[in-house]
Order: C-alpha cells, then sequence, then structure tokens
C-alpha cells in the first residue's frame, strides 16, 4: 500500500465524492468532519417542514467506507492547518499530517452584518437547524392554541420566510401546506387555515437564477398556496416580536433565514486569498495558488465557470469538483498527463413549490408544474445514497401526496417559544 496520505477535511458532497473516486487508488485516505454523518442537503427543509425523517436524509459516514480499508473517518473540528509542516490541528489537540488535502468544508449562514438576527431566524445548514426550525414551526401552532390575546395569537400563526431562493420558496410551499391543509381538523380553538406565511426578498423577484417566467410562475403558484410573497425591499429589523420590511412591522414569532451564506474558515487557515463570502480564490485545478498540494472544493472555494462567472454553491457542482481532484491525484501519483482546468458543467436548476407543483430550468428547456414536480422527485431521490432512503422517501412523498399527512411531527427537545 503506498504511503502517501490524502487527507480530506469535510463530508460533504464534494468531500464524499473524492472519497469514493479515491478508494479503490493506492493511497491513504483520512476523511475529516466534525459530525459523523453525510447530509443530504437539498432535502434538510423536508425535515424541517415535518415531511421527512432525519434518518431518511442523512448516513454514517463510517459506514458509507465500512469496506474501504484504506478509508480513514475522524470524527473533529479543524481550528487551523499549518502549511510549511503540512499538518491539520483538530480542537481536540490532535494532529493530522497529509502529503495531499483537500478543504470541502461548506459554507454557513450570513447575517449580513446583523448577526444578532441568528437567534430568532435559524437557517438551514445541519439536521440541527432542521429540528429547530421543525420544533418552532409545531410549538407556534400549540401555543395559539392556548392563547387568548388575539394579537399574540395571530403573530403566533404568522410566519416569515427571509430570502426567495430555492431554499425559502420550498420553505414558503410546505409550511402553507401543513398550516392549510394537514393540521386543520387537528386544533379546536385555532383555525391553522389562518395562518399568514410571508417570503420577504430584498431582490427583485424569487428565484433569481431562474428564468424570469418561472420566477413569475413561483409567485403564481405560492399565492394560490396562501403565501404572500414580497420582493424589492429588505428585512431591516429582525426580533423576538417579528420583522420590519420597508417601514411595516410585520409581529410574527416563527422567523427562517434562507437569505445568504459565508464560506467556513478555510481562508483564514490557510492564509489564502479570499472574496468577499470568503470563498477561497483557487486556481483553475483547483489548488490554492501556491501550492499544489492543497485543493479546495465546494462552497468553500470561489470556482469560475468558462465564462468567468463564480460557480453555483449547489450539489451537482461540489460533486463535480470532487470527482475532477481525485481525477488530479490519481493522474499524480501514476505519472500521467497534467488534467485540464476543471469545467464546470451546469445540469439545470430545479426547486419545488408545494404538492405536486416545481419548476425546472435546464436553460434549453424549461419545464413548470406536476410535469417539474416529477422531474425534481426522480432526480432527487436518484441522488439519495441506498435503496432503503430512495423507498423511504418515495414512501414518504406518496402518503405525503395521497393523505396530505406529515409523518414527522415529533417535538422532541425541551424548549418553549420564550426560549427559541
Amino acid at each position: 500500500m503506498s504511503n502517501h496520505h490524502v487527507v480530506v477535511v469535510g463530508g460533504g458532497f464534494a468531500g464524499i465524492q473524492l472519497v469514493q473516486k479515491l478508494r479503490k487508488v493506492d493511497v491513504q485516505i483520512t476523511l475529516i468532519d466534525r459530525r459523523n454523518h453525510h447530509l443530504f442537503q437539498p432535502l434538510l427543509y423536508q425535515v424541517a417542514t415535518t415531511i421527512l425523517a432525519t434518518s431518511e436524509i442523512a448516513w454514517p459516514i463510517r459506514r458509507l467506507f465500512a469496506a474501504s480499508r484504506n478509508v480513514k473517518t475522524l470524527l473533529g473540528e479543524v481550528v487551523s492547518i499549518d502549511r510549511s509542516e503540512k499538518s491539520v490541528r483538530l480542537k481536540t489537540g490532535h494532529t493530522v499530517t497529509y502529503d495531499t488535502l483537500v478543504v470541502a468544508t461548506g459554507a454557513r449562514h450570513a447575517y449580513f452584518g446583523q448577526d444578532d438576527w441568528k437567534p430568532f431566524a435559524p437557517g438551514l445548514k445541519t439536521l440541527e437547524d432542521a429540528t429547530t426550525i421543525r420544533r418552532r414551526l409545531l410549538l407556534a401552532f400549540e401555543q395559539a392554541e392556548l392563547e387568548s390575546d388575539e394579537e399574540r395569537q395571530r403573530a403566533l400563526l404568522t410566519f416569515c420566510i427571509i430570502g426567495a431562493g430555492p431554499t425559502g420558496v420550498e420553505l414558503a410551499g410546505i409550511i402553507a401546506e401543513l398550516a392549510h391543509r394537514t393540521l386543520q381538523r387537528e386544533f379546536r380553538t385555532i383555525d391553522t387555515r389562518s395562518a399568514k406565511i410571508i417570503l420577504v426578498e430584498a431582490g427583485t423577484r424569487s428565484l433569481a437564477t431562474f428564468a424570469p417566467e418561472l420566477s413569475q410562475y413561483t409567485v403564481t403558484a405560492l399565492n394560490k398556496l396562501g403565501v404572500e410573497v414580497r420582493t424589492g425591499d429588505p428585512v431591516t429589523q429582525c426580533d423576538g416580536n417579528g420583522v420590519v420590511v420597508a417601514g411595516e412591522i410585520i409581529p410574527c414569532r416563527t422567523i427562517i433565514w434562507a437569505a445568504g451564506v459565508k464560506a467556513s474558515d478555510a481562508a483564514i487557515w490557510l492564509s489564502a486569498d479570499a472574496d468577499r463570502a470568503g470563498r477561497v480564490i483557487v486556481e483553475p485545478d483547483l489548488t490554492v495558488k501556491g501550492d499544489a498540494d492543497i485543493f479546495v472544493v465546494g462552497d468553500t472555494a470561489l470556482v469560475l465557470d468558462a465564462d468567468g462567472k463564480p460557480v453555483p454553491g449547489i450539489a451537482p457542482a461540489a460533486k463535480q469538483q470532487g470527482a475532477y481532484v481525485a481525477d488530479v491525484i490519481r493522474r499524480r501519483l501514476h505519472g500521467r498527463p497534467k488534467a485540464p482546468p476543471f469545467d464546470y458543467k451546469h445540469l439545470g436548476n430545479l426547486a419545488t413549490i408545494g404538492p405536486a407543483a416545481a419548476v425546472v430550468d435546464f436553460g434549453w428547456v424549461k419545464l413548470r408544474g406536476s410535469a417539474a414536480w416529477w422531474v425534481w422527485g426522480t432526480a432527487h431521490i436518484f441522488f439519495l445514497i441506498g435503496v432503503r432512503n430512495r423507498f423511504a422517501v418515495a414512501l414518504s412523498w406518496l402518503w405525503v401526496s395521497l393523505r396530505r399527512q406529515h409523518s414527522a411531527r415529533l417535538i422532541t427537545q425541551k424548549e418553549t417559544l420564550k426560549d427559541a
């Protein structure tokens, strides 16, 4: 077995794809992640909105590579990287040395300088985020059932999502379905159909990366579900009482942040050049400038496409980068010719709006409605890991479609709305 040691930091789409491509190559691989599971983030909002259970979209990393004897998995959080010593230091104090390092540590929420909003408007990046949002959604209805003051009850039944990208649109649609259909027969004091769902976008339109006609269809479809879409004005204030948009105070107790992300601290660890979002500016082969032994991929990196535009921070892009870096490493180890620069192949944009409604933008073809929903659903099930998970998700969707019932509606952590 070769002594060449490849250290991969991050078990997201890019990191997992790279390890899968290298696990049969004559190298030693150490995969480090601060969580013990790989998460299928595109369906995370369905955990937050009570459709799917956490186990249906996450898998233990150790299990994924149990049969690959050259892959070692470490549960740990990176705090620094020493490029001169070629080592990675963990929060526990342990140090891991490398011959080749791949940093794929993803991104976190960005509140555009308003970090004090975070306790009131959680984002959606982890399973913990999803269960926090789910808990707050369900508790809002429970508290409203107990509330005798009409003004406070209306605030409890008002849900505000900030950011009308795919995540914001998907959250708004499912929350509307939950309030207006799933829960309507289960409460005796409140009428859940009176719940108000507001989607706020600072830009001029929702789904800005999609074709304009699909954005317009999305707004129309959301309106039919009972979602109020506000574009062109940012949220200027956010606290435990609600938000302020265009000078208007909107009392609400449940706020969800879907407006922006910032890269991990990889640029700081590497003392590397970065853009305003903290993404490491990489070379055409995805290496750090001046260090051919360090690659940065996924949401952590600023990667430009053939037109000089940033590659989007989506799962297909991350997987393509992971596969590309694996090929570069193989070529080096086998003495083969240098790989051409990374060339991103955009596969299209997809977003679901609600029951049997979605939009798909492949550029050359655009779909909306039920046809788009089938394409969206098929694509997501295909990329899930494992036959069991594919069946589980498909059955959950079928149950929701036929019965309008969301099965993952347990409040499992002790928290009151005052604590939230």
